[in-house]
């Protein structure tokens, strides 16, 4: 026996629904997702080359919950892009099709556009803000910035595309989100305060 820990990947997510067409109609448009199998009772997904990242299971037991909200459970899922670039050019799409975020956050490492799919579950796309996950990490460890607000800012998406088109660098951008300079008219939540 050993003490050392070995580090799996994270390979897949899998969700439990009751609209299993709307749920692959989503992913496939929100990430590209294809699927790779499917029957009466389950769906399996990939954006890339593993063999499935989304899995989809519809046994004819589940039923919705009205108060999935308040309950405990997985809050989303994320996928990131390698550059603000694809979050923005995914977010311009995204809207022609009519999906657009419930809310949209930059937590100081990383910009975060958080969109929920049918059944109601958030699904994370985010951008790192510092270029790579070991300064980002090293920021999150040492920032008093984040330690006094480690969920981050509200940011208006519309208004960080427009300045982006304007000819906006993603590190201003990123600047002024910090700043408060994108903050929506109105939070689309409240984030409870720990007591």
């Amino acid at each position: 026996m050993t003490d050392v820990v070995i580090h799996p990947k994270f390979h897949h997510v899998n969700l439990k629904t009751t609209r299993l067409q709307e749920m692959i109609d989503f992913y496939r448009e929100l990430v590209g997702a294809e699927v790779i199998f499917q029957d009466q009772v389950g769906a399996w997904l990939s954006n890339d080359g593993a063999n499935h990242r989304i899995a989809l299971l519809a046994f004819p037991n589940f039923v919705d919950d009205p108060d999935k909200d308040n309950r405990t459970g997985m809050h989303h899922s994320a996928f990131e892009y390698s550059s603000f670039e694809e979050l923005n050019s995914s977010y311009l799409r995204l809207k022609e099709a009519g999906i657009t975020p419930a809310l949209c956050l930059d937590h100081g490492m990383t910009l975060s556009y958080y969109y929920a799919d049918p059944d109601g579950n958030n699904v994370e796309l985010q951008v790192d803000n510092l270029g790579s996950w070991e300064k980002s990490k090293e920021w999150m460890k040492t920032s008093d910035e984040f330690k006094a607000n480690p969920i981050g800012v509200f940011v208006d998406p519309d208004r960080v595309a427009a300045d982006y088109a304007d000819g906006l660098s993603f590190q201003e951008i990123h600047a002024q989100a910090m700043a408060g300079g994108y903050a929506p008219e109105q939070a689309p939540v409240e984030i409870p305060e720990a007591s």
